[in-house]
C-alpha cells in the first residue's frame, strides 16, 4: 500500500507519518526511514538533528537508509512484505536533483530528474509492504519570483500528482490535522 501524506511547512506531516509506521510497527512490520534530506547550511543541519531526535523519541526500532539522489532503487533494495517505509520526503529529493541538474546544465550534462522521477514512478507498483511518501505542498501560495522556484513548484505539483495518482491512500495535514484526500 502507498500512502502520500502532504502538508505545507511545520504542518505536522512528519510526525502524521510516524504515527502511521507506529501503527505498523505495533502489528510486528520492520521501520525503515528514508531520509532524503542534505545539509548545506546550519539551518539544515539543525533541522536534520530535529526529525533523528524524533525518530529516538519515538521509541521505534527505525533502521536509517540516507537516499538524497537515488530514491527508486533505494526502495527497490528494502521493500518487503513485512516492512513500512517512510520517505521523508519528495520535496527534498526533487530540491537535490533541481540543484545537481543546475550544476550539470553549466557544464552541458542533461537534466537526469526526469529519469530519476519515471524510475521512482515505475517501480511503485512493484512495491511491496507499506510505503508512506512525505511531500511538501507548495501550489496553494503565489507564483514565485525566479526561474528555479517557479521550476521547482512545477516539478513539486507534478511529482505529487503522479504519485497520487498511484497511492492507495493521500492524506492532507494542516495544523498537524490529517485530512483524507483519498
Amino acid at each position: 500500500m502507498i500512502h502520500l501524506v502532504l502538508g505545507g511547512a511545520r504542518s505536522g506531516k512528519s510526525r502524521y507519518g510516524e504515527s502511521i509506521a507506529k501503527q505498523y510497527a505495533e502489528q510486528g512490520f520492520r521501520c525503515v526511514y528514508v531520509a532524503t534530506a542534505t545539509a548545506l547550511d546550519d539551518e539544515m543541519t539543525a533541522r536534520i538533528a530535529k526529525h533523528q531526535q524524533d525518530r529516538v523519541d519515538s521509541n521505534l526500532p527505525w533502521q536509517l537508509i540516507e537516499t538524497p539522489m537515488a530514491l527508486a532503487s533505494t526502495l527497490q533494495n528494502y521493500h518487503a512484505d513485512d516492512c513500512v517505509i517512510l520517505v521523508d520526503c519528495l520535496t527534498l529529493y526533487l530540491s537535490n536533483h533541481l540543484i545537481a541538474s543546475e550544476e550539470t546544465h553549466r557544464n552541458g550534462v542533461d537534466d537526469l530528474w526526469q529519469q530519476q522521477k519515471q524510475a521512482l514512478l515505475a517501480c511503485l507498483p512493484s512495491l511491496k509492504g507499506q510505503v508512506i511518501f512525505i511531500s511538501n505542498e507548495v501550489g496553494s501560495g503565489i507564483v514565485p519570483l525566479g526561474e528555479l522556484t517557479r521550476r521547482f513548484a512545477d516539478e513539486a505539483g507534478w511529482l505529487n500528482q503522479a504519485i497520487a495518482a498511484q497511492a492507495d491512500k493521500v492524506s492532507l495535514v494542516v495544523a498537524g490535522i490529517p485530512i483524507s484526500l483519498k
